[in-house]
């Protein structure tokens, strides 16, 4: 294959998954990694991608972010049962922390605890705990438009407030190497502090983001347990490996 052909066929499987890993392109390919490792420094120099541990994305993909509207409509089967799952880990009279994000508001309906109090960053999620007669309280601080979540110095100076039996946390990607990560430095300093401020930690991820990588790291795969509706085969012993997964 020409190098040409390659830089085309490396371009275009970015295009349609945003990060690609490197054994995949020697796959896809038949090249050898010496021979796609220079392709992507080669690429990387037209300014075409960027390089990334084991792999390469887009230029700027990693730290863009979806908005709230578009990522309710993605994956909707896949996230309810991944929420029903993890709402049934909550316990009578338990204080929580619920992230802004749309899989843990798909929680929300599941909850069947009694007592429970909910601290959350999420004011579409605040709104559904409140007619759903739970306890609730929302983070003061900078509301982000696109994704209507709280974040910010107010709200981290809020979250020190209170501390958790458990908190439920969403992510954008989940890899072996590089951990939990999430598009948005700000919103992972806020994911990280309340995994800190929890007894217990659950990250919910529907199987779509099982191989990704963002930009900002939230913490490694082994500080918590793992909730999502399935796990990729390639993926299921390394995963193992580091942490408990609760899988539909």
């Amino acid at each position: 294959m020409l190098t040409e052909e390659r830089y085309k066929l490396i371009i275009q499987r970015l295009q349609e998954r945003g990060v690609v890993k490197l054994q995949e392109l020697v796959d896809l390919l038949g090249a050898s990694e010496s021979t796609i490792r220079r392709d992507l420094i080669d690429l990387e120099g037209r300014q075409l991608l960027k390089r990334i541990h084991g792999g390469a994305t887009l230029l700027n993909q990693k730290s863009q972010e979806p908005g709230m509207e578009e990522k309710t409509f993605k994956n909707v089967q896949q996230k309810n049962v991944v929420a029903r799952m993890a709402a049934k880990e909550i316990l009578d009279g338990e204080c929580i922390y619920l992230d802004a994000g749309t899989t843990t508001m798909a929680m929300i309906p599941y909850i069947e605890a009694k007592d429970v109090t909910v601290v959350t960053n999420g004011l579409s999620h605040v709104e559904a705990l409140v007619s759903k007669r739970i306890r609730s309280y929302l983070l003061g601080g900078m509301m982000k438009t696109h994704t209507k979540a709280v974040i910010g110095s107010i709200a981290l100076q809020n979250l020190d407030n209170f501390r958790f039996d458990k908190c439920f946390l969403g992510t954008n990607g989940v890899d072996v190497e590089m951990g939990y990560t999430t598009p948005d430095p700000e919103e992972a300093l806020i994911k990280r502090r309340a995994h800190q401020l929890s007894g217990k930690t659950y990250v919910l991820a529907d199987s779509s983001k099982i191989g990704e990588v963002t930009f900002a790291k939230l913490f490694e795969l082994k500080e918590a347990i793992l909730i999502t509706e399935s796990v990729p085969e390639s993926s299921r012993r390394s995963i193992a490996q580091k942490t408990k997964i609760i899988e539909g």
